[in-house]
């Protein structure tokens, strides 16, 4: 992903979430957290949708450190991790598990 690419998934994240949000409004509960989504769950989205929920949560993670500076050689071989730690354990948390290639 390019630097350009990556402000604007995440800028569309935010979006897709919130439109995620909208289709669980048919259930119970209408409200979402970043804890509830699996691997699982981002792994069966492909394309652009993956794309936007992954750089949501490199986002989210750099926000919650209190940082803002990133490098996009580290954050592109963080995703090839993500994808490789999630395909490997689907069941797990997506936060958790990009938290854990970060560290």
């Amino acid at each position: 992903m390019n630097g350009l690419r990556i402000l604007a998934a995440t800028a569309a994240a935010a979006m897709v979430l919130a439109g995620a949000a909208g289709i669980a409004g048919a259930q119970p509960q209408a409200d979402r957290t970043i804890e509830q989504y699996t691997c699982k769950d981002l792994m069966r989205d492909g394309g652009p949708t993956r794309e936007i929920a992954v750089a949501f949560l490199h986002g989210y993670l750099l926000g919650k450190s209190g940082g803002s500076r990133f490098n996009l050689e580290m954050l592109s071989r963080q995703t090839d991790d993500f994808v490789e730690r999630c395909l490997d354990n689907p069941n797990e948390k997506a936060v958790d598990a990009m938290t854990a290639v970060k560290k």
